[in-house]
């Protein structure tokens, strides 16, 4: 009746769930036949369906899983990497209307419309097609993390070098809580000092799973792809709706059960460190500050201009205040975070800190302990309903991206037919390369990294764009380029080259052990030699800190910085340097047309028709005269800065939205202060 830990009763309820949606993206099917209904559902989609969309694309179980992993680690501060955008939804409240004044269908069409460059527009669609493996591949190691969690091998079955290997792990837990009272020998410290390389090298785990995970991915992306190949953004949108039911329920299941397990409420201030509850940091070297947090804000809400999604999602719309009511749906993502929060602390008081050899695996393992027939079923059902919500919105961009920004510019003469059906031909192609790029992914720590960090190229010159008249084309062709070897090439390459990574420079050990100055984790040449000396660890994701590397050269000592402090450094520079670049170069190079940048924020400045008669009415007011809303700029009709006086729809919708996030914050406050010692 089982397959490994998993009951048929869990089986059957993930089997229906998979079936219920290929049957919704079939039932969808009937409205794809132009690509405006393919990719944007017909640009009809009300103030529901807005808020379902943002919800369910906001709500990821990577961003569960990672939470309640980074929480199990540093305690409450390790929310901050997901409840920092608790302060970004204010700015939502302008933002989703950017996107659906502009009034284009991908992102990539930004670019040729505002600086009439295709060949920016075609770099920007094959640079998010490959960007998009990252988030894909990220979705797919969440769902398998959890999944292999839940269906772990019998320790009977386990082979020799298995057994070696969870034997090993737990060993280590042992020295180290030994090393921290003060009593190990040195014939054990040295043991301990070898653990501890081993396991940066991942050698050592808590448990052994039997689900394959080529076969996991495999699975997963039929599924995913056969309902978005047949209902488009229409599917996705209704999807939503269950899948959104689905990601509540899973967020929940674990804390009263946790509760339970642990002995109530009271039992979190008995079981957990009192510093693990400080939200803002506790001094300790190893937990985001409020400093950390400010460098995280700023990262995130660059790279969030970049996300190809953004059109598809907000242009979807049928008017200015349908894309703004899906700033709803990311508020109830917010209360989402604080519950995964309290999930890592519940984790922290069953198993202890670093009870669990590999933290990405927190919320798979409560699963399998507080969960029994059904409920492991509903949890993994609901794993997938949110990973698939997510993937099928960046799905949905990267094929709309490249049916209208690669393919019609090579063969521009394609019918509405055919280009839906090469955009469903490039959702299988992605999913594809998402399984792939799943296959050499990391830790989640890394991994976030990199999805904090790989739209930021694009993100600043897209917001620049919309912010500022004075930018031009080889300004963003500078930036992108020298942003992406700063930001990406060089820190997840570096590695790779032997120069480098086995450089005692570069290779230098910091204060925690396993990891690095320069680079995120390092190990001893010789595994069994530890006065060999150190060099980067060849794990699948090793970042090399280019940036804090940059900033010693300039005479500042990292060596002496945190981990966390490096990290912060690292999210400050990715978070400026790209628009330093932006202006510098722009005012170095020849303004774009007049013409046509009075044209684009004329448009942006129009508000968009309830009706299609008012909507093609207002665009040809703007055509015949452009500037007629000049005198809404905030700093005077002749500045180079577009942001304009807010109106009444504005000021309102910013002051509740700014209340709402600050009820949240200290809601999550007085939570964590009720449940600390």
């Amino acid at each position: 009746m089982i397959f490994g830990s998993l009951h048929v009763l869990d089986l059957a309820i993930i089997v229906a769930y998979l079936a219920t949606v290929i049957i919704i993206g079939k039932a969808a099917a009937k409205g794809t036949s132009s690509e405006e209904g393919f990719f944007l559902a017909g640009r009809k989609l009300g103030k529901l369906y807005q808020f379902f969309l943002n919800f369910g694309n906001a709500t990821e179980p990577q961003g569960a899983v990672s939470t309640a992993s980074f929480v199990y680690q540093q305690g409450a501060p390790g929310s901050w990497l997901s409840f920092q955008t608790v302060f970004m939804n204010p700015y939502f409240w302008f933002m989703n209307v950017w996107f659906r004044r502009v009034r284009l269908t991908t992102l990539s069409d930004l670019f040729e419309d505002r600086y009439a460059s295709k060949s920016l527009s075609l770099f920007y669609a094959i640079f998010q097609i490959l960007v998009a493996c990252v988030f894909l591949g990220f979705g797919n190691v969440t769902a398998y993390k959890i999944a292999s969690s839940l269906v772990v091998k019998q320790e009977a079955q386990w082979t020799a070098a298995e057994r070696a290997s969870v034997e090993g792990y737990r060993e280590l837990k042992v020295l180290e809580k030994q090393a921290a009272g003060g009593a190990l020998a040195a014939q054990a410290r040295v043991r301990l000092d070898t653990l501890r390389d081993r396991n940066a090298r991942g050698e050592l785990r808590s448990y052994v799973t039997v689900l394959n995970d080529l076969v996991f991915y495999a699975v997963f992306t039929v599924v995913v792809g056969t309902y978005i190949v047949l209902g488009g953004m229409a599917a996705a949108a209704i999807n939503e709706g269950l899948q959104s039911v689905l990601i509540i329920v899973f967020s929940l299941l674990l804390i009263p059960t946790g509760l339970h397990a642990i002995g109530g409420w009271g039992a979190l201030a008995q079981k957990v460190p009192k510093q693990m509850f400080d939200l803002f940091g506790s001094g300790n070297a190893e937990q985001f500050s409020v400093i950390s947090l400010c460098g995280i804000l700023l990262v995130s809400i660059v790279q969030n201009g970049g996300l190809s999604h953004n059109m598809g999602i907000c242009g979807s719309a049928k008017n200015e205040f349908a894309a703004r009511s899906g700033v709803s749906g990311t508020y109830l993502k917010r209360l989402m975070i604080i519950m995964w929060a309290f999930a890592g602390l519940i984790a922290v008081a069953m198993f202890g800190a670093g009870g669990l050899s590999d933290p990405d695996a927190t919320w798979g393992a409560m699963s399998n302990k507080l969960l029994g027939p059904g409920l492991i079923g509903l949890m993994l059902a609901g794993v997938l309903a949110g990973t698939m919500s997510t993937l099928a919105a960046k799905a949905l961009a990267i094929s709309s991206l490249f049916v209208r920004n690669v393919y019609r510019q090579i063969w521009p003469d394609i019918t509405q037919q055919q280009g839906v059906f090469y955009a469903r031909c490039t959702i299988v192609a992605v999913l594809i390369l998402g399984t792939v790029a799943a296959t050499l992914m990391g830790s989640f720590y890394d991994i976030v990294n990199i999805v904090l960090t790989v739209n930021i190229p694009f993100g600043a010159a897209v917001l620049l764009t919309y912010w500022w008249r004075r930018v031009t084309a080889p300004a963003v062709w500078t930036c992108v380029v020298l942003s992406t070897l700063t930001i990406l090439v060089i820190p997840w390459t570096a590695s790779k080259f032997p120069a480098l990574a086995n450089s005692p420079a570069l290779a230098q050990p910091s204060t925690k052990p396993g990891t690095g100055v320069y680079f995120s984790k390092v190990v001893h040449a010789d595994a069994n030699d530890l006065q060999s000396p150190y060099i980067a660890a060849k794990t699948r994701t090793n970042r090399f800190n280019f940036e804090a590397w940059i900033v010693s050269q300039a005479g500042v000592d990292v060596g002496s910085m945190t981990p966390t402090q490096r990290f912060t450094l690292q999210f400050f520079f990715d978070g400026l340097f790209p628009f330093v670049v932006l202006i510098a170069v722009s005012l170095l190079t020849r303004p774009t047309d007049p013409a046509r940048v009075d044209l684009f924020y004329g448009k942006m400045k129009t508000p968009v028709g309830d009706t299609p008669e008012l909507e093609t009415a207002a665009m040809e007011e703007t055509r015949k005269n452009p500037t007629r809303f000049e005198h809404t700029k905030l700093f005077g009709a002749n500045s180079w800065w577009e942001f304009c006086k807010w109106d009444r729809v504005d000021t309102i919708g910013f002051l509740i939205c700014s209340a709402l996030s600050g009820a949240i914050v200290m809601l999550f406050i007085g939570l964590l202060r009720w449940a600390a010692p």
